[in-house]
């Protein structure tokens, strides 16, 4: 006679989180569109309303969706995009997964790579795009959180206009990791000095002139100089501690 093991808990609210994402991918709910009640669910999927809850813990807590309370709450789906990837790096590098040295690494593969392809696909919104964040960053900046979020904006625009969403999902989440670690230790406001007006110039004159080659180099040259600079601001920050 065969011997089953009992099914955990756990089990059941993967599988009942299985199959929602899957409607969510596939299109049965939308953006937007609020999923049926944790009863009505528990009814559907004939489970208890504790594996339900758990699958929407687990479907919320990835991203897929959001839970709104009141009178008119419940649990609505996200419109997916990359700030759960992103999340998930900021993490990695709070728990000591992820080191400074190695996020220079990583932009000094990647960068220049999407600047190759922005620069073969740019069209007329990017090239506009681009040239306004240039003169955006040689205004007047006041806090570091204005730096940050004015020198960012050149490689959000380059990711987009690289046109490999692959590419862009790393790069804003490069980005974000940046960012969070810039706030974490310039703590003296010294970000514009890490990151000079100036800095991004050459890479988007070359994006602009729809050079490939030149676009590449440049943003291999600007990944290694902030580079390095970011990696000394954080043994600063690291040797004030001792």
């Amino acid at each position: 006679m065969m011997t089953f093991k009992p099914i955990r808990q756990s089990r059941i609210s993967n599988e009942v989180a299985a199959q929602l994402k899957q409607s969510i991918l596939s299109g049965v709910f939308k953006p937007g569109d609020k999923l049926p009640s944790e009863r009505e669910l528990a009814e559907q999927f004939q489970v208890s309303r504790i594996a339900v809850r758990e699958a929407i813990r687990f479907l919320e807590n990835t991203g897929f969706v959001s839970t709104r309370h009141g009178v008119s709450g419940g649990t609505f789906v996200t419109d997916l995009n990359f700030e759960y990837l992103t999340n998930a790096f900021v993490d990695l590098f709070l728990a000591d997964k992820i080191t400074v040295p190695e996020l220079v690494e990583m932009r000094v593969l990647v960068e220049p790579e999407i600047a190759r392809l922005a620069a073969k696909n740019l069209n007329k919104k990017h090239a506009r795009l681009l040239k306004e964040a240039l003169e955006a960053e040689e205004l007047t900046i006041n806090t570091v959180d204005e730096d940050l979020e004015i020198k960012t904006s050149v490689h959000y625009i380059l990711a987009e206009a690289c046109g490999n969403h692959f590419f862009e999902a790393l790069e804003r989440s490069l980005m974000a990791l940046t960012r969070a670690i810039v706030k974490m230790i310039d703590t003296n406001n010294i970000s514009a000095f890490i990151h000079p007006v100036g800095m991004h110039r050459p890479v988007v004159e070359a994006v602009l002139s729809k050079d490939p080659d030149a676009a590449a180099e440049a943003m291999r040259q600007h990944a290694l100089e902030f580079g390095q600079n970011l990696i000394n601001l954080e043994k600063s920050f690291r040797s004030s501690k001792k």
